[in-house]
C-alpha cells in the first residue's frame, strides 16, 4: 500500500545531552519495518527526476520499489551499480540539495528520504552480505594519487574495467576527507574503512605513506610504467582570515584542528598521541559543514561554550540544515550576522578573546548572496581560550609546484574538463575537490567515476 504521509519516517537518533559527551554515531538508522515504510512513500515516477540530482546516476526509484518489496540484497546491489561507497554517501551527502530536491513528493510535503534509505541498505548489506569479486586486472597500470571520495570511484571503475590498480596516500590510513575531516560521530571510521576493504577486494593496491611531489614525481610514475595518473588530492590547505592574532597559540585552522581529532584521535585517551589545546570558551569562525564539525567536536571534547561566528544570516549559511539542528540542539551558541576583526591577546601570547563587528546584510554579490555590511561602531569582544578557523580550504600546491606543466588557476585548482576530466598534461587526469575546491563526497565521486570512463577511453587509443 502507498504511503501518502506528507512527513518522511524519522530518523532514530541519540539525545543531544547524551551525544555531546561521546563520539558515537548520532543517527541511529532506520529499522526494517520503517525503511519499508518510508520506501512506500515513493511515488516511482516513470521520468524519475531524482536521478538527475544524483551525481552518480542510482536508479533511486527502482532500489527503492526493492526495498518495498523485501528485497533488501537486490536493492543494495542496484545502488552499487553506479555507487561505489553508499554507507558513507548515505550519512554525509547533502540529498536535501540534490536528488530529493528534485522528488515530486517534497512539492506538498517533505521528499522521500532518499540518503537514509541508500544508507539502509548499506547497513544491511555489510551485516549480511560478502561481496565476491572475480576480476582479473592485467590490463595496463594506472595510479591513482590520494584516496578521498573522488580517488575511491576512479579506482573501483578502474578495476572492475580490469586495469592494474594502485593507489598512492601521503598519510598512514587511507580514506582522505573521509577520515580526517568528518568526525566519528557523523561517519564512523569502521565504516570507511569496511568501504575501502570492498574496493581492496577489486585487486587495487593503495601505498601509504606516499607523498606525491616529494617522495615521487608523476613524470617518474609515468617512468615506471603507468599508462595514465588520476589527481583526486582533495583540497587541504586552510585558509585564514588575515586578522591580527591568527598566529596566537590556541588557534587553529579547522584541519589541523579536525585532523588531530578525527585522524589522530585526540578524543580517545588511549590514542592521545597528539592532544589538541580546547579550553573552556571556543570559538569557530564559518558557517559551512567544516565549521558545524569543528564545533560539535569542541563540545564532546570538553568545552563549556562553543560559539559559531558567521558574517551573514543563518539562511545564507552553506551547512546542511541537519548540521545546523544538530548543533544547535547540543548547545552550540550561534553568533550570524558578526565578524571577527581580531583575535585578542591574553597577555602571554595564547588567546584572550574575539574582537567582532556587527553586519547587515546589503546588495546581492557576485554569488547572488546579499553581500555583508559592517555596522560602524559595533566592535565588541567575547572573552575566548581557543579560536577555530573555518572559511574554506585550497588544494596543496604539492602536484603544482611538481608538475611545471599541468595547468593550475588562480586558487591553485588543476584545470580539468568537468565531464572527462582531461587534464593539460597527457595521461593526466583529475576530479574532486583538487579541480572544484572544496565542494562534496558525491560530486567528487561523480568526478571520479567520469574519470575512469575517459582514462579508460584514453589507454585503448594507446593501443591501436
Amino acid at each position: 500500500m502507498p504511503n501518502m504521509s506528507l512527513e518522511k519516517v524519522p530518523m532514530p537518533q541519540s539525545e543531544a545531552s547524551v551525544r555531546n559527551t561521546n563520539f558515537k554515531e548520532v543517527a541511529l538508522g532506520y529499522t526494517d519495518e520503517m525503511a519499508k515504510e518510508e520506501a512506500a512513500r515513493c511515488l516511482k515516477c516513470k521520468n524519475k527526476p531524482c536521478v538527475a540530482g544524483c551525481p552518480v546516476c542510482v536508479d533511486i526509484p527502482e532500489f527503492i520499489s526493492l526495498i518495498e518489496q523485501g528485497e533488501i540484497e537486490k536493492a543494495f546491489y542496484k545502488v552499487k551499480e553506479t555507487n561505489s561507497l553508499p554507507a558513507i554517501c548515505g550519512r554525509v551527502c547533502p540529498q536535501e540539495t540534490q536528488c530529493e530536491q528534485l522528488c515530486l513528493r517534497g512539492i506538498k510535503g517533505e521528499p522521500v528520504a532518499i540518503g537514509r534509505l541508500e544508507r539502509y541498505v548499506a547497513d544491511w548489506a555489510m551485516k549480511n552480505i560478502e561481496e565476491n569479486h572475480d576480476i582479473n586486472n592485467s590490463k595496463a597500470k594506472v595510479a591513482i594519487i590520494g584516496s578521498g571520495p573522488a580517488s575511491l570511484a576512479c579506482s573501483g571503475e578502474l578495476a572492475k574495467m580490469g586495469y592494474d590498480v594502485t593507489i598512492f596516500e601521503a598519510f598512514h590510513v587511507a580514506g582522505g576527507v573521509l577520515v580526517y575531516g568528518i568526525p566519528e560521530f557523523r561517519l564512523p571510521k569502521e565504516i570507511v574503512q569496511k568501504e575501502i576493504n570492498e574496493i581492496k577486494k577489486l585487486g587495487v593496491k593503495i601505498e601509504m605513506n606516499m607523498v606525491v611531489g616529494k617522495v615521487v614525481s608523476i613524470d617518474e610514475l609515468f617512468n615506471e610504467g603507468y599508462k595514465a595518473v588520476f589527481v583526486g588530492t582533495g583540497a587541504g590547505l586552510p585558509s585564514f582570515m588575515n586578522i591580527p592574532g591568527e598566529n596566537l597559540n590556541g588557534t587553529f585552522s579547522a584541519n589541523e584542528f579536525l585532523t588531530r581529532i578525527n585522524l589522530m584521535k585526540a578524543y580517545d585517551p588511549d590514542h592521545n598521541d597528539t592532544p589538541v589545546f580546547i579550553g573552556r570558551r571556543v570559538a569557530i569562525v564559518g558557517g559551512g559543514n567544516v565549521a558545524m564539525d569543528a564545533a560539535r567536536c569542541a563540545k564532546r571534547m570538553g568545552a563549556e561554550e562553543v560559539y559559531i561566528i558567521y558574517r551573514r544570516s543563518e539562511t545564507e549559511m552553506p551547512a546542511r540544515i541537519e548540521e545546523v539542528e544538530h548543533a544547535k540542539e547540543e548547545g552550540i551558541i550561534f553568533h550570524t550576522l558578526t565578524n571577527p576583526i581580531s583575535i585578542e591577546d591574553d597577555g602571554n601570547g595564547w588567546v584572550g578573546g574575539i574582537k567582532c563587528v556587527k553586519m547587515e546584510l546589503g546588495e546581492p554579490d557576485d554569488s547572488g548572496r546579499r553581500r555583508p555590511v559592517v555596522i560602524k561602531g559595533s566592535e565588541y569582544v567575547i572573552p575566548m581560550d581557543s579560536v577555530v578557523i573555518a572559511i574554506g580550504q585550497s588544494p596543496n600546491p604539492l602536484i603544482k609546484n611538481s608538475t611545471p606543466d599541468l595547468e593550475t588557476n588562480k586558487w591553485g585548482c588543476i584545470v580539468a574538463d568537468e565531464n572527462t576530466g582531461i587534464t593539460s598534461k597527457e595521461g593526466v587526469f583529475a576530479g574532486g575537490d583538487i579541480v572544484t575546491g572544496a565542494a562534496t563526497v558525491i560530486l567528487a565521486m561523480g568526478a571520479g567515476r567520469n574519470a575512469a570512463k575517459s582514462i579508460d577511453e584514453y589507454i585503448r587509443g594507446l593501443t591501436h
